[in-house]
């Protein structure tokens, strides 16, 4: 219930696709002080059962008519990235504030424009990088800023997945299309991981990489490796392939006196091991995975506090995968 003494700001969402149903579009009705009070799809009927199944009073099939509404305070772009700078411009100039899906925008120099528009209006923009909220990831930020591992030296990532059936049957997806992710899958599942790192272990000044198209199943990369350098001096090096033969989702960090070890998708405990030998925590994710990423815009919006993802932060993302892949 939200408390009747609360200013309620009032959410639109553009693009009530998939990700919106669970993950993110439930944690904006269950945030006190948040309302979605309407929703935009192009497809009026699906636009239209998506406010009746979530209780939401208006619909649209026109961005613009809810952009421009009156009784929308705030806008969450849910759409493809190829869109997102397209959107964000409007919402910028309408004067309101904006929480976008990652990636930010499929190039960081898309990303740098949509943060200048921001920036010139004073305007709140956040990315929904929701990882650097959730509180299994923020225990392996205290174990390392309390030093359990000792001084970090070196990070490594490894995500790998045998081809699904869409990639085998040549059916049209956007994740893989070069026109939108241009890294196919690395766009859509690295980025939450190298957002992470950079969250974790501070920004990063040198990155390189090397990235293929192994299986032919469609035009995007699907092999990528990269190697960084964080600005305090932490190396890093990471490998993703879409075409093995079987899912491998691990993530370890190496300290001068021990190693934490867990997985950015997976559903597995958190390990750390140094000299008093090895703990194993598990932290389960809400059902609502963007929950805590929700939260924490309402009190940034509030001045209580500094929202970990903004769009400066993931903007920085964007570069190192650029860089990664040759972009720039």
């Amino acid at each position: 219930m939200k408390n009747s003494d609360t200013k309620i700001i009032r959410w639109g969402i553009l693009g009530c696709g998939n990700v919106t149903e669970v993950k993110s579009g439930p944690a904006y009705q269950k945030t006190d002080g948040f309302e979605i009070r309407a929703v935009m799809r192009r497809d009026a009927d699906k636009a239209q059962d998506y406010a009746k199944r979530h209780h939401i009073t208006k619909f649209y099939t026109n961005a613009d008519e809810l952009i421009n509404d009156n009784e929308i305070d705030a806008i969450y772009i849910a759409t493809p990235p190829d869109s997102h700078k397209y959107y964000a411009l409007k919402v910028a100039e309408a004067g309101k504030t904006c929480c976008i899906e990652k990636p930010l925008a499929p190039s960081h120099q898309d990303c740098l424009e949509i943060c200048e528009a921001f920036k010139i209006k004073s305007l709140p923009l956040f990315a929904a990088y929701y990882r650097r909220s959730l509180p299994r990831f923020l225990q392996v930020k205290t174990w390392l800023e309390n030093n359990s591992i000792g001084e970090v030296r070196h990070i490594r990532w490894h995500l790998s997945k045998p081809a699904n059936e869409t990639d085998l049957s040549g059916k049209y997806n956007w994740r893989t299309d070069s026109k939108i992710a241009p890294g196919g899958y690395f766009d859509d599942l690295a980025s939450h991981g190298i957002d992470l790192f950079i969250y974790l272990l501070g920004n990063i000044k040198t990155v390189a990489g090397l990235s293929t198209n192994q299986q032919s199943l469609y035009d995007a990369k699907d092999a990528v490796t990269a190697c960084w350098l964080h600005e305090n001096g932490i190396t890093g090096t990471g490998s993703w392939n879409f075409g093995c033969c079987q899912r491998e989702d691990r993530v370890e960090i190496f300290g001068s006196k021990g190693k934490i070890e867990f997985s950015i998708f997976d559903d597995a405990p958190l390990l750390l091991t140094n000299e008093n030998g090895t703990e194993e925590l598990f932290i389960e994710n809400p059902e609502n995975i963007q929950i805590y990423h929700v939260e924490n815009m309402k009190e940034h919006l509030l001045d209580n506090s500094k929202h970990p993802s903004t769009g400066e932060t993931a903007a920085h993302t964007s570069w190192v995968m650029d860089k990664i892949l040759g972009n720039l």
